[in-house]
């Protein structure tokens, strides 16, 4: 109960502190993309229940746009994502939410993961910060995602879940925080 009221109250003054940020972001992603700055995807959340994420738009005509990029490699397209830890679907540290068709096909002592909800970051995303560069490097990269990526962050969720604490999430929010300067 004390840990989702510090959650939301942070996430109320996070987008308080970086309105202006978000304005200026959806506006410019809203004029690039002549339609809405904002990008909804259904993604897999705690339990198996899907849920709308919120991102600002990098895409356009199946191309990411330069400003896209930078978006991507600042990691701020995932900025609207505090809504989604307003909403209740996301907290700040916890596995990152998949497309249907990966961690709602878990099987076994894996299906685990479903128990955590969903991050902003963990010790997986910031190990595959560069996911889609990595992804691009393989010669068939869903393949090399579905037998060696997707199971390794399942392996690093799982042990998060095991080590889980108000500490330990700051480590990772402060890990996450460095990154962004790197």
């Amino acid at each position: 109960m004390i840990r989702k009221l510090l959650e939301m109250t942070s996430a109320t003054l996070l987008i308080l502190l970086l309105l202006p940020f978000f304005t200026i972001i959806f506006v410019v992603a809203a004029l690039s993309f002549n339609s809405s700055g904002i990008f909804l995807q259904t993604r897999i959340g705690q339990h198996g229940k899907p849920f709308t994420i919120y991102k600002f738009r990098t895409i356009k005509n199946g191309q990411v746009t330069q400003f896209g990029k930078f978006l991507r490699k600042t990691k701020l397209d995932e900025l609207p994502q505090l809504f989604n830890i307003l909403r209740g679907d996301m907290t700040f540290v916890g596995p990152r939410p998949d497309v249907p068709g990966y961690y709602d096909q878990l099987k076994g002592n894996d299906r685990r993961v479903l128990a955590l909800q969903p991050g902003l970051t963990s010790l997986a995303a910031l190990k595959y910060r560069n996911e889609e560069a990595l992804l691009k490097q393989q010669k068939d990269p869903k393949a090399y995602n579905d037998t060696v990526i997707f199971p390794d962050k399942i392996a690093m969720n799982l042990e998060y879940l095991e080590k889980r604490s108000l500490t330990y999430d700051l480590k990772i929010i402060w890990l996450t925080f460095i990154s962004l300067f790197k």
